[in-house]
C-alpha cells in the first residue's frame, strides 16, 4: 500500500527515552501516503472493513461480506451466507403414510406405507436425485415401520398391522428375511446401519420404552428409553442415536450411547408423527402432529438444542425421511386430508457462497 510514515520525535518522554504509549495512537497524514500508492489496493484489512476491490480474478478466500468487481468477467460480486430452503422433488410412484426411509438425498430408498384406500403395501422405491423408480417389494406388506441403512443396503423392521417382528434386509435389488424383533411393534423408529441397526419406542398393547440392537444376524436388548413413546423420531447410529417428539405428543428427547438414554434439549414444538434425519450431534426433525393439526415444522438438533428452521412447503405428518441434517429428503406422508407423493429437498444454511449482483 505504499510507504506511511508518522513523526515521533516530539513525542519521546523523558527521562529515559522512550515513546509516550498515547501518542502511537491517531491517524497518519493524508500528506504521508501518496496517492499512487493506492492503485494497487485490492483489499482493506478485516479489522477496517472490506473495500469493493477491482481484481482480473476471484479472491481465493473472500470474507463473509466481501463484494469485488471482477474485471475479467465484468460482474460485482459478493460472498453471502446460505438460506435453509426446502424445495419440490420428483414424486413417489405410490402416495401413501407411514412408510420407512433410508439413504441419503441423492440416493434414498422408501418401503412400505399406507395407501390411499387403507391396508399396507410392499411397494419400495428408490430415488436418484430426480426421480423415483420402482425397486424390489418387500416380502410382508406393513405400514408403520421402521427402516435404516442405505438405499442399497437398508433394514425394515416391525410395522403392522397387526404388530410385527419382522426384519428384512435389503440388497439394491430385493429383499429378505432377517432375524425378528424380540418385541413385535408398529410406530417405531430407527437408527444405524443394516449390520448395527437400532429400533427403539414404538407400541405394542401401549407405547413402549424397548430399544434393541441389530448385528446383521439377530436383535437383542438394549436400554430403554426414559419415556415411553410411539410415533417418534429417530436418527443417528447404534451407538450414538436420537430420539425426539411422539405419542403422547410430547417434546422429549433422548441420546442414546450405545447403552443407555439421558435426557437431551426439548423440541421447540411437541408432535408426534415426526420424522428425522443425520446424527445425534446435527439432528433435523420435520413434518409431524402438533395435537391439533398436522405441521411443515423443520427444526434442527446441535447436540445441545433445537433451534427453529425453515418448514416444509406442504405441513404433512407421517412422513418418510433421509440424509443429513443440511442435505434431507421427505417424501410421502399425509398432509391432513389426503395421502400425500410429494418429495421436498432440504438444503441447510449457513453454507459461505459466491453471488454475482444482477440487475433487477
Amino acid at each position: 500500500m505504499g510507504t506511511r510514515t508518522r513523526g515521533f520525535a516530539n513525542n519521546i518522554s523523558s527521562p529515559g527515552g522512550v515513546f509516550d504509549a498515547t501518542d502511537l495512537n491517531g491517524v497518519v497524514p493524508a500528506t504521508n501516503i501518496a496517492n499512487s500508492s493506492l492503485t494497487n489496493v485490492t483489499e482493506v484489512s478485516p479489522s477496517l472493513g472490506y473495500s469493493i476491490s477491482s481484481v482480473s480474478s476471484d479472491p481465493p478466500a473472500p470474507g463473509t461480506g466481501q463484494m469485488w468487481y471482477n474485471t475479467t468477467s465484468n460482474v460485482l460480486k459478493f460472498k453471502a451466507v446460505t438460506t435453509s430452503a426446502w424445495a419440490s422433488g420428483g414424486n413417489l410412484g405410490t402416495a401413501r403414510n407411514s412408510l420407512a426411509g433410508a439413504g441419503t438425498q441423492t440416493s434414498a430408498l422408501a418401503f412400505g406405507g399406507q395407501p390411499s384406500g387403507g391396508g399396507s403395501t410392499t411397494a419400495t422405491e428408490e430415488y436418484n436425485g430426480t426421480s423415483w423408480t420402482n425397486g424390489g417389494s418387500l416380502g410382508t406388506a406393513r405400514y408403520q415401520l421402521a427402516g435404516c441403512g442405505t438405499q442399497t443396503v437398508a433394514l425394515a423392521f416391525g410395522g403392522g398391522p397387526p404388530n410385527s417382528a419382522a426384519t428384512e434386509e435389503y440388497d439394491g435389488t430385493s429383499w429378505t428375511s432377517g432375524g425378528s424383533l424380540a418385541t413385535a411393534r408398529r410406530d417405531l423408529a430407527g437408527a444405524g446401519t443394516q449390520t448395527a441397526g437400532l429400533g427403539f419406542g414404538g407400541a405394542g398393547d401401549a407405547p413402549s420404552t424397548a430399544t434393541e440392537e441389530y448385528d446383521g444376524t439377530s436383535w437383542t436388548a438394549g436400554g430403554n428409553l426414559g419415556t415411553a413413546r410411539r410415533a417418534l423420531g429417530g436418527c443417528g447410529t447404534q451407538t450414538s442415536a436420537l430420539a425426539f417428539g411422539g405419542q403422547p405428543v410430547t417434546s422429549a428427547t433422548e441420546e442414546y450411547d450405545g447403552t443407555s438414554w439421558t435426557a437431551g434439549g426439548s423440541l421447540g414444538t411437541a408432535r408426534n408423527e415426526i420424522t428425522g434425519a443425520g446424527t445425534q450431534t446435527a439432528a433435523l426433525g420435520f413434518g409431524g402432529y402438533d395435537g391439533t393439526a398436522t405441521i411443515g415444522a423443520t427444526e434442527a438438533y446441535n447436540g445441545t438444542s433445537w433451534t427453529a428452521d425453515t418448514s416444509m412447503s406442504t405441513a404433512r405428518n407421517n412422513v418418510g425421511g433421509a440424509g443429513t441434517q443440511t442435505s434431507a429428503l421427505a417424501f410421502g406422508g399425509y398432509d391432513g386430508t389426503v395421502n400425500s407423493a410429494l418429495t421436498e429437498e432440504f438444503t441447510g444454511g449457513g453454507s459461505p457462497v459466491t453471488r454475482t449482483v444482477t440487475g433487477s
